[in-house]
C-alpha cells in the first residue's frame, strides 16, 4: 500500500490530522482544528511546502471540518484512515479494521473515558460520511499494554468486579511507548532489552518494556491514575472521594472534575498547567510553582523506580512527550532522584536536547543504564499500524 494514510485524532472540540506517506521521511500535511462548534472554530496547519495556514471555520462541527481537511490534502487521496482510539478494553490487542462490531466495542468502554471514546466515535462517523469508500482502522492506546501480566493489571478487588465489569488496569499512551521503545532498540547497541519510558506532556505516563512488550505502566482503569499531570492529580488515596463527600458535601461529579481538571501542575502551583510557565515561575521564587515542579519530578522518579521491578534487566530510560523532549530541568531532576540506578547524565548534552532533537544523554564511556531523549511520533505509529491492518485484510 503505497498511497498515504490519513491519521485522525478526534476530540470533543478538536481534530488533529496528518497525511503520512509510506516513506517516513516524506513531508507531512498536518494540522489541528480547534474550538469546534463555536464562532471561533478554526483550522491551522501547514502544506507540503511547509507554509502555515489559518482558516476560520465559524460554528463548524466534525463533518464540516473534515471536508475542510479534505480540501487541504492537495488532491492526494489517502488509501486508508487511521483513528486514534483511547480505550479498547480487553477486546483489542492490536489495531482493528472498523466495522459495526468494533464501533460497538468502543461504545462499551466509553464510560471509562467519557471525554475520549465518544469523541473518537464522532470522528469515525464523520470520516465515514466524507470518505465512505475508504478502509478505516482503529488504533488503540490500550492495545500495547495488553501484554501486562495479571500481577500488573489486576486491582486487589473482588473477583466479580473484574470478571463481570472489566475493572482492571489498562494503561494508555501505548502508541507513544511502543514507538520510542522500538526506536531505542534500533538506536542503542543494547537492542530491545529492558527500557523504562516516560511520556511527559499535559498527560503523563511511564512504562516498563521488555523486548518490545509492555510489562507494567503507571496509568490504570482510566487516564487519571499514576503521575502528576497538567491538570490531573494522578494517584491519590482512594478514600479521598468519600472524605470529600462527607466533609464538604461534594458530589462524585464535582470530585471527578477537581481531580481531572483542577489538579496536577495547575492545582499545586495555583498558576498554570504549562510546565514552561511553572519552571519560569519556580526560577523566580514562586513557592507554589517550585512545589509543583518538585512533586512532578519526584513522582516520575518514584514511578520509574517501581516499574523497574517488572524488568529482568534495565538498559535505560527514555524521555518523550512535550515536557520529556524539551525540559532539561525535569530530566536532570528525575535522574538526580535515582542515584542508585547508575545513570550518568551529561549536563551539556542534556541542555542541548530540545526542539525535536534525538539522542543519548550519557557521560562519555558510561557503562551503566543509558538515558535517551526520543521525540515521539504517535501519528507515524498509527499510520504504520493502519497499513499493517489493511494489508493483512487484503
Amino acid at each position: 500500500m503505497n498511497a498515504p494514510v490519513l491519521v485522525i485524532n478526534c476530540g470533543s472540540s478538536s481534530i488533529k490530522y496528518a497525511l503520512i506517506d509510506s516513506d517516513p521521511n516524506a513531508p507531512r500535511l498536518a494540522g489541528l482544528a480547534e474550538r469546534l462548534g463555536s464562532a471561533d472554530a478554526c483550522l491551522k496547519g501547514k502544506n507540503s511546502a511547509g507554509e502555515r495556514f489559518d482558516q476560520p471555520l465559524p460554528n463548524a462541527h466534525h463533518t464540516q471540518v473534515l471536508n475542510a481537511i479534505l480540501e487541504r490534502l492537495e488532491g492526494r487521496i489517502p488509501a486508508a484512515i487511521g483513528h486514534r482510539i483511547v480505550h479498547g478494553g480487553e477486546q483489542f490487542t492490536q489495531a482493528a479494521l472498523i466495522d459495526e462490531s468494533v464501533v460497538s466495542a468502543i461504545q462499551s468502554t466509553a464510560a471509562l473515558v467519557p471525554l475520549h471514546n465518544p469523541a473518537n466515535l464522532a470522528g469515525i462517523a464523520a470520516t465515514q460520511k466524507v470518505f465512505p469508500e475508504l478502509p478505516q482502522v482503529a488504533v488503540f492506546d490500550t492495545a500495547f499494554h495488553q501484554s501486562l501480566p495479571p500481577t500488573a493489571y489486576r486491582y486487589a478487588l473482588p473477583e466479580s468486579l473484574y470478571a463481570q465489569h472489566g475493572i482492571r488496569r489498562y494503561g494508555f499512551h501505548g502508541t507513544s511507548h511502543a514507538f520510542v521503545s522500538q526506536r531505542a532498540a534500533t538506536l542503542s547497541e543494547r537492542g530491545a532489552g529492558g527500557w523504562l519510558t516516560a511520556h511527559l506532556g499535559n498527560g503523563c505516563s511511564t512504562c516498563a518494556i521488555w523486548n518490545n512488550q509492555s510489562k507494567d505502566t503507571s496509568m490504570g482503569l482510566t487516564p487519571l491514575e499514576g503521575l502528576v499531570m497538567g491538570t490531573r492529580s494522578g494517584d491519590v488515596d482512594p478514600g479521598l472521594h468519600a472524605h470529600l463527600h462527607r466533609q464538604l458535601g461534594w458530589s462524585l461529579e464535582q470530585i471527578d472534575d477537581v481531580l481531572n481538571k483542577q489538579s496536577g501542575l495547575l492545582g499545586l502551583s495555583g498558576l498554570t498547567n504549562d510546565m514552561r510557565e511553572v519552571e519560569e515561575a519556580a526560577e523566580n521564587g514562586h513557592e507554589g510553582a517550585l512545589l509543583a515542579l518538585n512533586v512532578f519530578c519526584y513522582r516520575i522518579a518514584k514511578s520509574l523506580a517501581a516499574l523497574s521491578c517488572a524488568l529482568p534487566r534495565l538498559d535505560g530510560v527514555i524521555f518523550t512527550g512535550g515536557i520529556g523532549e524539551n525540559s532539561p530541568t525535569v530530566r536532570r531532576q528525575v535522574i538526580g532522584l535515582l542515584p542508585h540506578f547508575g545513570f550518568a547524565l551529561n549536563e551539556e548534552s542534556n541542555a542541548a536536547m530540545i526542539r525535536g532533537k534525538e539522542g543519548k544523554l550519557d557521560s562519555e564511556n558510561h557503562a551503566g543504564p543509558e538515558v535517551w531523549v526520543i521525540p515521539t511520533d504517535e501519528e507515524g505509529r498509527i499510520a504504520m499500524e493502519t497499513r499493517q491492518c489493511v494489508e493483512a485484510q487484503a
